[in-house]
């Protein structure tokens, strides 16, 4: 079931990056990502994020693939 899963996000037509960073560093990561590939144009988005011991942040970040 997972590898199906995986199968359908690769085959989605979205790009991703996949970050660990401090809480402020994440912030502007995030930020830089959103201007380079502004949402109206590449559907960009934080798909998922989670809080881990230290104050880091693991995220990911999503968008079209439509300009590779």
């Amino acid at each position: 079931m997972a590898s199906r899963r995986r199968r359908a996000r690769a085959d989605d037509g979205f790009a991703r990056e996949t970050f660990t960073q401090p809480r402020d560093q994440a912030r502007r990561t995030a930020r830089a990502f959103l201007d380079r590939w502004p949402a109206a144009a590449y559907m960009s988005a934080v798909e998922s994020w989670r809080e881990l011991p230290g104050d880091e942040i693991e995220f990911t970040m999503k968008r079209l693939r439509s300009a590779d």
